[in-house]
C-alpha cells in the first residue's frame, strides 16, 4: 500500500535524514547547558554513545522521529554537537551497533523532551485528525505530511512510514463513507433518478446532460447566451441552485466536482451509488453557480461587443464627416479673411464674398451641411442598429436572473423592474414617470429629443439601451449584484464581517505594519511626503541640471527625459558568450528529466481523483504532455514525435494536468532556483514585475478578442509575474482588452514560492489609484513606470501656501488637495478591505475590478482612490528624485521582456496560435509554458554557476557585478525541435555521480 503513494526511493528518503539548512542547523543542533548535562551525566557513557545520544536529542524535535541509521545524519549537523561535547565526529560511526541501545536512548530523549510514543490514545487522536483533513484534502502525500506535522505539534514520535500511510488510506476510505452520510438526507428517490439520468445520452441534445453541462460557450453570440440560459433553466428545474452542501467542507466539494467532470459518464455509472451520487450532487451544485456566472458574463460580453461595434461605426462616420467637410473648411478659410478685414465696409462684405467665392460654391456648401452631432457623437444612435439583435436574448436574461442594487442604484433597479414588466406584457410604450436619472448626461439628449417629438418607439429603444448598459456597468462595479452568484455577488460579501474583522484587526495591522489609528497613519504619510518632496526640491532646484535630467521648463512644466541606455560592461557580454559555450547542449526532455531529479517537481503533479499508484512510465508521460502543451505541438504531433500513443497522453493530460498541480510543480522549480548560489547575483527575490504577453487564438473562444495592433485575427493575453531572479511565479490568462491592473495583486497575494516579494513593478497598464492604495495597505510597495508621469495630478496634504513655503520649486507641482477627512472616516474599512484580500477572503482581481469601476457614490471606493492618490504622489516624488531608482525599475521590467522572448521561442508550433477553446485548457497550457520556461532558466542558471566555479578554480577572476548583467533567459543550449525522446532512465544514466552533465571544453581561442 505504501509504495502506491511513494516510490521506493522516496520511502527510503522519508525514513532517513533530509538535507538541513542553516536556520534548522542553528535552531535544532545547538545544545544548551541542560542538554549537555543530560547527555553526559557523569555515569561513564562512552564517547560514541554521547555523540549518538546528542544527535538523537537534536533530531527528534527537528524531524519528529529519529532515523534508524543515526550515523547517516548530515555532517554539518553532527559537527555542532561534536564541537560542543569535544568528541570527534568519527565516533558516530560506531554508535548503535546494538539496536537496543538506540531504542533505549530514544526513550530517554523522549522523556527528557516530554515527547510521547504513538500509543492507542495518540493514534486515536491522529485518526480523528486525519479524517477531518481527508474531508478537505484527498491527496495521500499531503495527508501524510499533515499527519507528520500534527504528530510533531503534539510531541508524539512519528511511527513508521508504512504504518502511517495505512492510517492515511483508512482515513481516505472513511472520508468517502462520511461524505455519503452528510449528504444522504438530500438524496430523495426522485433526485437519485434525476442524478442517474445525467449519465444517459439525451436524444434531444445528442449527448449526456453531464457532458452538456460541463461544456462551456465558445462565443458571445445571442445563441451562446440562450444556450447557457437553457442550461440554467435545466439546473433550476432540478433545484440545483437550492442544494445545500455546506455539510461538506469547501475543499471536499471542489474535489468531488473535479472528479465528476473528469470521469466519463460510463465510469461514473459503474460506481456504486454511495460514491456516485455525492459526486453528481457536487457537480450539479457547482454547475448551478458556474452557469449563472457564465450567463451574466456572456450578457456583459454580448452587449459590450455590440457597443464596441457601434463605437467603431461612429468613428468611421466621424472620419467620413471630416473628409466631407474638407471643402467647407476650405471655404471657411476664404471667408474669414474677408470678415476680419476692417478695411472692408460691412455693406460690401456680402457682395465681396458672393463675387469672389461664387454663388455656386456657396449653395453647394449650404446643401452639404450636416446636422449637429449629439454629445456622444452618435454612439448610442449607432448602437440602436443592434437593438433587434440585443432583443434576441436580453429579455430572457432579465427574466431568468434576479438583480439587486446597492446604494445609488435604486433608480436603475426600478428601471430594470419596469423593463421586465414591459417584456412580460409585450407593451411597447415606456410608462410615464419611468426613471431616467440613471442615464449618463452624454445620452440624456436622446431621450429628451424622443420625448419632445413624442416618438414612442424611439424613446423605448434609447431608454432600454441605456438600462441595459447601466445594468452591465453596475454589475462590473458591484453597484448591481446577483445574490446567488459568486462572481457578481454583493461586494459586502467579499469582505470580513465586522465581527470577523474585530478578531483579525490587531493581527493584520501587526503583519503589514499599519496603525489602526487613521491619524497616526496619515501622520506617517505626511512624513514620507515631506521627505520625498525635500529630495525632489533639491533635484528641481539644481540650476545646472543638464538636458538629460529631470527638470522644470521655463513655464514650470515637469520635463522627464527618457533614461539613457544602461551602460552594460563589454566584459559582461563577452562573459555571457563564454559561459554559453561552456554549457552542455541538451534536448528539452533531457533537461526536464535532469531537473526533476534535483527538484522532484513532477511529484507535485498528482492524479485528480486521488489515485495513489504511479506507474514507472508516468514521469515519461507527464514530461511528454508538458512539452506538448508548452511548445504548442499538441498531443497528436507529440505522439508522433515521441512514440507514446495519443490515448495515453490524452488520459495523462485529463487526470494530471491541472492549474493547481502545475502551479505546485512550478513553485518547486522556483524554490530550487531561489536557493542556487548563482541566483543571488541576479537579485534577492524581493522585487518582481508583471506584464501581459499576447498570443493569437485559432478558432472561437470567449477569452479571445480582436486587436489589430497585435493579431491578424483574435488573441488573448497571458499575464505573468517575474522575480528579479528571472523566475516566473505567477501566470493568468486574461482577456486581452481588459485592463491588466485588475490582476496585478492576484499572484503576489497567492505567491506560494519562497520568494520574499516586497516590491512590485509594472508598466502603465498595471497602474490605478486603487492598486497604489491596496499595495500600501497590504504592506508592499507598488513601483510602476508610468507613461507621461509629468502630466498626472499630484496631491498635497497641506494648504498651498504652506507647500509653496516649504518647497518653492517643487511645491507648485502639487496642484490638488487630498480629502484627508474622507480617508480618516473610512480608514478602518480600508484596512478591513485590505485584510480580506491579504488573508484570502476575496481575490484581489475581483475587488480591484469592481472598485476601479465603481462610481464616486461608493464611499469606500472614493476613500480608497483618495488614499491611492496620496500614495502615488509620494511614489512619484521619490521616483523623480532618484535616477538610480528609475533604472532599477526599468531593469526589472526588461527582465520580464527577456522572459517574454524565451516563452515565444518555446511556444513555436502552429505559428504560436493557442488552439484551446476554453479558459481552463488555455490556463493549463499557459502554466505548462511557465513550467518549461522556469525549467530552462533554472537549468541554465545552475550550469552558469558550475561554469563560473570551474573558471574560478582555474584562477580566473569572475566579478559578481558582471554576473548581474547576464540573463539565464535564453535557450541557445536547449533543443526543443525534432524527435523528442522521453526516456527517463536512459537520460539519468548520462549524468555523472553528482547528477550533472559535463561542461563542454573551452574553445581553443579562449584558452
Amino acid at each position: 500500500m505504501a509504495t502506491r503513494v511513494f516510490a521506493d526511493d522516496e520511502l527510503e528518503r522519508l525514513r532517513g535524514f533530509p538535507e538541513i539548512n542553516k536556520e534548522e542547523l542553528i535552531r535544532f543542533f545547538t545544545l544548551t547547558p541542560a542538554d549537555v548535562g543530560f547527555i553526559d551525566p557523569g555515569r561513564g557513557r562512552s564517547p560514541k554513545d554521547r555523540i549518538g545520544l546528542a544527535v538523537q536529542l537534536c533530531t527528534l524535535p527537528w524531524l519528529g522521529f529519529v532515523p534508524d541509521d543515526v550515523a547517516s545524519a548530515p555532517p554539518a549537523a553532527v559537527a555542532r554537537p561534536s564541537e560542543r561535547l569535544r568528541i570527534p565526529v568519527g565516533e558516530l560511526r560506531f554508535y548503535g551497533e546494538r539496536k537496543q541501545t538506540r531504542t533505549d536512548h530514544l526513550r530517554e530523549v523522549s522523556g527528557y523532551l516530554n515527547w510521547k510514543s504513538a500509543k492507542a490514545l495518540q493514534l486515536k487522536e491522529l485518526d480523528e485528525f486525519l479524517l477531518a483533513r481527508a474531508m478537505e484534502h484527498d491527496s495521500p502525500s499531503l495527508l501524510f505530511r499533515l499527519a507528520c506535522e500534527h504528530l510533531a505539534a503534539s510531541r508524539v514520535v512519528r511511527p513508521g512510514v508504512v504504518s502511517l500511510l495505512e492510517r492515511v488510506a483508512t482515513a481516505r476510505a472513511e472520508a468517502g463513507r462520511e461524505t455519503y452520510q452528510r449528504v444522504r438526507h438530500l438524496l430523495t428517490p426522485k433526485l437519485m433518478v434525476e442524478l442517474d439520468g445525467l449519465l444517459s445520452v439525451d436524444p434531444v441534445i445528442g449527448a449526456t446532460r453531464l457532458n452538456w453541462l460541463s461544456t462551456g460557450a465558445t462565443g458571445d453570440s445571442a445563441n451562446a447566451v440562450k444556450g447557457e440560459l437553457e442550461k440554467l433553466g435545466f439546473l433550476r428545474g432540478l433545484d440545483a441552485h437550492a442544494l445545500d452542501l455546506t455539510a461538506l467542507p469547501a475543499e471536499r466539494r471542489r474535489f468531488l466536482a473535479q472528479v465528476g467532470r473528469r470521469l466519463t459518464p460510463q465510469s461514473l455509472d459503474r460506481r456504486e451509488p454511495q460514491r456516485r451520487h455525492p459526486i453528481l450532487l457536487t457537480v450539479l451544485a457547482q454547475s448551478a453557480a458556474d452557469v449563472l456566472d457564465e450567463v451574466i458574463g456572456l450578457f456583459d460580453q454580448a452587449v459590450s461587443a455590440r457597443e464596441s461595434r457601434a463605437r467603431t461605426k461612429m468613428r468611421d462616420a466621424l472620419a467620413a464627416r471630416a473628409a466631407a467637410g474638407e471643402g467647407r473648411q476650405a471655404l471657411l478659410d476664404e471667408i474669414l479673411p474677408v470678415l476680419l478685414d476692417v478695411a472692408i465696409e460691412d455693406e460690401q462684405v456680402g457682395g465681396r464674398l458672393r463675387n469672389t467665392i461664387g454663388m455656386e460654391r456657396l449653395r453647394a456648401a449650404a446643401a452639404g451641411s450636416s446636422p449637429r452631432l449629439p454629445r456622444d457623437h452618435g454612439h448610442l444612435a449607432m448602437l440602436d442598429d443592434s437593438y433587434t439583435y440585443l432583443r434576441q436574448f436580453t429579455p430572457d436574461v432579465l427574466r431568468a436572473i434576479s438583480f439587486k442594487g446597492g446604494t445609488g442604484a435604486e433608480s436603475l433597479m426600478e428601471a430594470v423592474k419596469i423593463l421586465k414588466e414591459l417584456n412580460a406584457t409585450g407593451a411597447r410604450k415606456v410608462p410615464d414617470g419611468a426613471p431616467a436619472d440613471f442615464v449618463p448626461v452624454r445620452w440624456a439628449g436622446y431621450l429628451e429629443q424622443a420625448a419632445k417629438s413624442k416618438d414612442v418607439t424611439e424613446y423605448r429603444h434609447f431608454w432600454e439601451l441605456t438600462v441595459l448598459l447601466g445594468l452591465r456597468d453596475g454589475l462590473r462595479s458591484g453597484d448591481v449584484y446577483v445574490p446567488s452568484s459568486r462572481r457578481y455577488a454583493d461586494p459586502a460579501s467579499y469582505l470580513f464581517t465586522p465581527e470577523q474583522w474585530t478578531v483579525q484587526r490587531d493581527q493584520f495591522c501587526q503583519l503589514v505594519g499599519k496603525p489602526a489609528s487613521a491619524r497616526t497613519a496619515l501622520d506617517g504619510c505626511r512624513e514620507e511626503l515631506q521627505a520625498a518632496m525635500g529630495d525632489l526640491e533639491k533635484v528641481l532646484g539644481n540650476r545646472k541640471a543638464s538636458t538629460g535630467e529631470v527638470r522644470l521648463s521655463d513655464k514650470g512644466e515637469l520635463i522627464i527625459p527618457p533614461l539613457s541606455a544602461e551602460d552594460i560592461p563589454a566584459e559582461a557580454a563577452s562573459l555571457r558568450d563564454e559561459l554559453s559555450e561552456l554549457l552542455p547542449l541538451a534536448p528539452i526532455a533531457s533537461l526536464l528529466v535532469e531537473l526533476d531529479r534535483r527538484t522532484g517537481f513532477l511529484d507535485c503533479i498528482t492524479h485528480a481523483g486521488g489515485k495513489q499508484s504511479r506507474s514507472p512510465e508516468l514521469k515519461r508521460n507527464l514530461l511528454a504532455v508538458l512539452i506538448a502543451n508548452a511548445t504548442n505541438l499538441g498531443l497528436v504531433r507529440m505522439a508522433e514525435a515521441c512514440g507514446i500513443s495519443y490515448d495515453i497522453l490524452a488520459w495523462t493530460q485529463e487526470w494530471y494536468i491541472r492549474e493547481e498541480t502545475l502551479a505546485a510543480a512550478n513553485a518547486a522549480i522556483v524554490n530550487y532556483h531561489h536557493r542556487l548560489p548563482m541566483t543571488q547575483a541576479f537579485g534577492g527575490g524581493t522585487l518582481s514585475s508583471s506584464d501581459g504577453q499576447r498570443f493569437p487564438v485559432q478558432g472561437k473562444s470567449t477569452t479571445a478578442r480582436a486587436m489589430r495592433k497585435y493579431f491578424a485575427g483574435q488573441g488573448l493575453s497571458t499575464y505573468t509575474h517575474v522575480s528579479d531572479q528571472h523566475s516566473t511565479f505567477g501566470t493568468k490568462v486574461i482577456v486581452v482588452t481588459r485592463r491588466e491592473a485588475q490582476y496585478v495583486l492576484d499572484e503576489i497575494m497567492g505567491n506560494k514560492t519562497d520568494l520574499p516579494i516586497t516590491e512590485h513593478a509594472t508598466d502603465t497598464h498595471g497602474v490605478t489609484l486603487v492598486n497604489f492604495a491596496l499595495f500600501d495597505l497590504v504592506g508592499m510597495q507598488l513601483s510602476p513606470r508610468i507613461r507621461d508621469l509629468g502630466k498626472i495630478t499630484l496631491y498635497r496634504m497641506d494648504p498651498q501656501r504652506d507647500v509653496g513655503r516649504h518647497w518653492p520649486v517643487a511645491g507648485p507641482l502639487l496642484t490638488q488637495k487630498i480629502n484627508l477627512g474622507l480617508i480618516e472616516e473610512n480608514w478602518d474599512d480600508l484596512l478591513r478591505l485590505a485584510a480580506s484580500i491579504k488573508f484570502g477572503h476575496a481575490t484581489a482581481s475581483l475587488i480591484v475590478g469592481k472598485l476601479s469601476a465603481s462610481s464616486r457614490q461608493n464611499t469606500l471606493a472614493a476613500a480608497l482612490k483618495e488614499y491611492g492618490a496620496l500614495r502615488r504622489t509620494i511614489y512619484a516624488a521619490r521616483y523623480l528624485a532618484d535616477e538610480t531608482y528609475r533604472r532599477k525599475i526599468a531593469r526589472q521590467l526588461n527582465k520580464g521582456e527577456s522572459l517574454h522572448s524565451l516563452r515565444r521561442d518555446l511556444h513555436y508550433a502552429h505559428q504560436g496560435k493557442i488552439r484551446e477553446r476554453f479558459l481552463a485548457g488555455q490556463t493549463e497550457q499557459a502554466w505548462c509554458l511557465t513550467v518549461l520556461t522556469n525549467s530552462v532558466v533554472t537549468w541554465t542558471t545552475e550550469y552558469y554557476g558550475l561554469a563560473v566555479a570551474q573558471m574560478r578554480s582555474e584562477g580566473r577572476a569572475v566579478d559578481d557585478e558582471l554576473l548581474a548583467h547576464i540573463s539565464p533567459a535564453h535557450s541557445e543550449n536547449v533543443n526543443y525541435h525534432g524527435t523528442i525522446n522521453v526516456e527517463v532512465d536512459t537520460e539519468l544514466a548520462k549524468l555523472d555521480p553528482a547528477g550533472y552533465r559535463p561542461l563542454r571544453p573551452r574553445r581553443a581561442d579562449r584558452e
